[in-house]
Parts: structure tokens; sequence; C-alpha cells
């Protein structure tokens, strides 16, 4: 069971790092935590992207990503909230005064459960990303090498282990970014402008993708 040959994780491997390196809504709200309120916040973030990415693999693995790709409703509907969420995470960026006002509520900071929860619908509110586990994953099903659900549940896996490799890094970089920001109000008021813009064109970006 399991029987790969080594050009099969070659290929694996580089496609699941370039996957885990391309920007995306899921980079730009860990980054965005880690930056305007530390390291510990970055980690909540990434840990809910992770998460929302594991629920992806099981859905892939069970088969019910397949109702987005066939459903158009399904697909649509899932879009739009995806969409709507992103655009409002942007909204309260741009609507900040540089003092991290789109991660407060009522003066005190988001808690890291709170930030963990908004990673998890980052992540799962992105229909494409559904479809793109259930159109990438099956590439590496391997006739023979084991169940097809047990293939696909292996290498979605083993996509958020690469991530393990590849993400942690940015946050503790962030983290140095953070304490800069917190000496300097105009920088962290620019800051907020210009992720607000990012998530806004992300919101927008997928709200008119098509599938």
């Amino acid at each position: 069971m399991f029987d790969y040959s080594l050009a099969h994780w070659i290929a694996f491997l580089t496609a699941a790092t370039l996957l885990n390196l391309s920007p995306g809504p899921d980079i730009a709200f860990i980054l965005g935590h880690t930056i305007r309120s530390g390291m510990r916040s970055g980690f909540a973030a990434l840990f809910g992207i992770w998460s929302g990415a594991c629920l992806h693999v099981l859905m892939a693995a069970a088969g019910l990503s397949a109702i987005l790709a066939a459903s158009a409703l399904a697909f649509s509907t899932v879009k739009w909230i995806g969409a709507a969420y992103l655009i409002w995470l942007g909204i309260q960026a741009l609507r900040s005064k540089g003092e991290a006002a789109w991660i407060k509520e009522a003066g005190k900071a988001l808690s890291f459960g709170r930030i963990y929860r908004q990673g998890i619908l980052v992540s799962l509110l992105n229909p494409k990303v559904a479809i793109f586990f259930l159109a990438f994953l099956p590439q590496f099903v391997v006739e023979g090498a084991g169940p097809v659900w047990a293939q696909l549940l292996l290498h979605g896996s083993l996509i958020i282990v690469v991530a393990a490799f590849i993400e942690p890094p940015l946050i503790l970089l962030g983290g140095r970014l953070s304490e800069a920001l917190r000496r300097n109000r105009s920088l962290g008021l620019w800051l907020d402008r210009g992720l607000g813009t990012l998530f806004v064109a992300l919101g927008v970006r997928l709200a008119i993708s098509a599938r």
C-alpha cells in the first residue's frame, strides 16, 4: 500500500511546494494578523487556515467536493459568501486609523480563538480551494497503490505538511515587522490601507471567478 516511485514523489512535492508559495487569501490573512498583532496572532491564523484545509482534504477524500464541481448553485452560493467575507475583512482594515482597528473589537484585540475561527472560514469559504483539491489530488492516485480515498487523504495531508515548512518562517519574519509597526502609527495606517485593499481585491476576484 502507498507504493510510489521516486518520480511520483518529486512531481508531487514540487507541485505542493509551488502551491504553498503562491499568494492568496490564506497567506494574506496570516501575514496580516502577524504584522499587525504579532507572531501569536499569526500562528492562530495559520492554524485556522490549516484546519480549513484539512476539512477540504476530508471533503475531497469523501467525494463531497464533487458537489461544488457539479452544482452551479452550490458553487455560486459558497463563492458569494466567501467573497463577501473577504471584502468585509478588507473594509475593516480600510476603516482603521493605524491602530489595528480591523482586528480589534470594543477596544480589545481579538482572541486567538476568534482569529483561529476566522482562518477556518477564510479557507472554507473559497470554493476554488475545494475544487482545486478535487482536481489536483486525483492526478496523484496510482492504481494498485491503495484505496482511492486513502491516497487522496495521504496526498492532501502532505500538502499541509509542506505548508508547515513554508509558512511559519513567514510568520517569524512578520513578527519582527510588527514591532516596528507598533512604534510607527503612520506606517501601520498605510499597512492597513494596503491590507484592506488586498482583501477587497481578493474578494472581488473570487466573486467574478468562474468554476
